[in-house]
């Protein structure tokens, strides 16, 4: 396919593209409780092309670009027609100009996964078990379930030379939790590995019971208040994910973010835990084709690297990082239990947690938390937390144990002073 669409471009006059071609095969199951409802496989292949525009208006240089997907079943005359168009629409597009990566051939090469030497439909089956071991409760159970796995090879090849590719594997899926109780109650739970992270997902599905029976026995909303907040799974990453995008080079440039190499993420002064983050390769090129290796992002509370895609790291004159999907952070100093010896809320489930990385503020609304007023712990449902960052992150503590959830690795679980809730009036 690629053949054809370097015909395509040369027909059409583009000289300056990039061509990323995906194949992908899939395996997925369906499950009604603990009954397999449907199973589907799936082979799909494309395309996506971007073409670059360069043009001047006075003495200011631009590169346009503009990026279609293009299906294996076209013809050359409808290939020719979607380029066509792409390259039009990229003369209104006024970025400054910036130069694309170089490089050249490489051999293709496989993603380090525990889930490479299998077959897939092997693999699904795996996960599936792994999911209906811990489900062996009557009045809490698996309500339906999907599980996907996926193979998928790719090819990235650009103007400048570049032309590299890779397989990788990837399990993901989701499932519904439900418990017949006080209340009649559900929760949903989604899942992504690139490994066989079977007993990670096993820890996942006992957690999400647990928790559907104490959301069922749940009545009230917490008392209003400041709170010893407990965050753990998957809000932690996203809770991190704030140093991540401020640390990206298109904040940098766009004024969103002062953050500079060398810089202290948290302030001067750090009471609880300094920040450590590493930017963890989980493929071997970014989309852009550029080799990925494991960066270390924050040491320590001090930023060590700004990181980014050609355009950005071309404007700030830094280095082409590349876009990273993953993300490891170091263990605290605490376990989970010690956190809990004071009074704390931990919430466990929000309806929509949110991370915003502009202004700091984090908040969302509470599906299920545990309170602990110093002498007995009681589930909560309802009201909201709300609170900024950069109040909290000289102070914040992380949990020693560890999690790996999707594309994280890291503290199971942080703990922040001082934060508002909004709940009942007692």
């Amino acid at each position: 396919m690629i053949e054809r669409i370097k015909l395509a471009l040369a027909k059409t006059g583009v000289s300056v593209y990039q061509i990323s071609e995906t194949k992908e095969e899939s395996v997925e199951l369906f499950f009604i409780r603990k009954s397999l409802d449907m199973r589907r496989r799936k082979a799909v292949k494309k395309a996506s092309v971007t073409v670059y525009r360069e043009f001047s208006e006075g003495e200011k240089r631009y590169l346009g670009s503009s990026s279609t997907v293009l299906q294996d079943s076209l013809t050359d005359e409808e290939i020719e027609k979607q380029i066509a168009s792409a390259w039009y629409a990229a003369s209104f597009v006024k970025n400054l100009y910036y130069e694309l990566p170089e490089g050249e051939r490489k051999e293709s090469v496989h993603a380090s996964s525990g889930l490479a030497d299998k077959e897939l439909a092997e693999s699904a089956q795996i996960y599936a078990k792994a999911l209906f071991a811990e489900d062996t409760e009557e009045d809490v159970f698996l309500n339906s379930t999907e599980v996907f796995l996926k193979r998928t090879w790719h090819r990235i090849v650009n103007s400048r030379g570049i032309d590299v590719s890779y397989v990788n594997e990837r399990a993901s899926g989701e499932f519904v939790v439900q418990c017949i109780g006080e209340q009649d109650v559900e929760t949903y739970v989604d899942f992504a590995y690139h490994d066989l992270e079977t007993e990670a997902l096993r820890r996942k599905v006992r957690a999400a019971l647990e928790q559907t029976r104490a959301r069922a026995s749940a009545v009230q909303a917490p008392p209003a208040g400041n709170y010893r907040v407990i965050l753990s799974g998957d809000y932690v990453p996203t809770l991190l994910s704030y140093y991540v995008d401020r640390a990206g080079t298109a904040y940098v440039y766009q004024k969103y973010s002062n953050y500079e190499v060398g810089c202290k993420v948290q302030g001067e002064e750090v009471c609880g835990d300094a920040i450590n983050l590493t930017l963890k390769a989980t493929v071997p090129y970014s989309g852009e084709g550029i080799a990925l290796e494991d960066r270390e992002l924050v040491k320590d509370g001090s930023l060590q690297l700004l990181h980014g895609g050609i355009r950005f790291a071309y404007y700030l004159g830094v280095e082409p990082t590349g876009h990273y999907d993953g993300l490891t952070a170091k263990a605290g100093t605490v376990s989970l239990e010690e956190m809990k010896q004071q009074p704390y809320l931990h919430v466990v489930n929000f309806s929509d947690f949110q991370m915003d990385s502009f202004s700091g503020h984090f908040g969302g609304e509470i599906r299920l938390a545990y309170w602990f007023d110093g002498e007995k712990v009681v589930p909560v449902t309802g009201g909201s937390i709300n609170g900024s960052i950069l109040d909290v992150q000289k102070n914040l503590t992380f949990s020693k144990e560890l999690q790996t959830e999707k594309d994280f690795e890291g503290p199971m679980a942080v703990c922040m002073e001082g934060i508002s809730v909004a709940g009942s009036e007692e």
